[in-house]
């Protein structure tokens, strides 16, 4: 086993799907650690109070669009997302089932094997993670990340097993990456955050 120790990062090499699983047992529910494995390769994040701003601001993006369009979907935060057959899993800052978003309820267990994965996924990366987990969220089958990388968001769609950056969302249609962007750079301003996100439903109903 190899280890890296990086800012608000762990990578181990060499760990197996089991020590993974365990890993995932002994931290439980206590929050404040995400884990992300990927055939050997695990990482552990401790995200920083940045990191978590932005991330709840990326998922009152989608709540207020949701709310503007009055869309089904779930919101199932930082859910751990299993699959041993293909040896991966995971743990997003944020994830949204909305085509898909009857196929899961709160009271089953998520199971990969017969569920589908959620339709979005947001990934803050702030300090450039070592661990490229795109080919992770393509292994299992992830439409769409919203990935906030360098100050800016970048829509990635699935395309062909591969990630293809994209101007608009294809899960929100008519939503694209600058108006994002400009959504989380009015949010650092904002005098209040109800009026800031009154101020998206008014955008997203003037454009419906």
């Amino acid at each position: 086993m190899s280890l890296l120790l990086e800012q608000n990062r762990v990578i181990m090499h060499g760990i197996s799907w089991q020590t993974f699983q365990q890993l995932l047992a002994d931290r439980g529910e206590r929050c404040g650690v995400l884990l992300a494995y990927d055939r050997g390769t695990v990482e552990l994040r401790m995200p920083s109070q940045e990191h978590e701003w932005i991330k709840t601001t990326l998922t009152q993006i989608v709540d207020a669009v949701a709310f503007a369009r009055d869309l089904h979907y779930r919101s199932l935060g930082s859910t751990t997302f299993n699959r041993g057959d293909l040896d991966r899993g995971f743990e997003p800052d944020a994830c949204f089932y909305l085509e898909h978003a009857d196929a899961v309820t709160p009271e089953q267990p998520l199971d990969l094997a017969s569920a589908p994965p959620p339709d979005l996924v947001i990934e803050v990366d702030i300090t450039r993670s070592s661990m490229d987990k795109l080919p992770l969220y393509a292994a299992l089958g992830v439409p769409e990340i919203w990935r906030y990388v360098d100050g800016q968001v970048e829509i990635r769609c699935l395309m062909e097993g591969e990630y293809t950056v994209t101007d608009t969302s294809r899960v929100l249609p008519g939503i694209d990456a600058a108006q994002i962007s400009y959504f989380i750079n009015e949010a650092r301003t904002a005098p209040n955050q109800t009026g800031w996100f009154k101020n998206i439903i008014t955008v997203i109903e003037t454009q419906s």
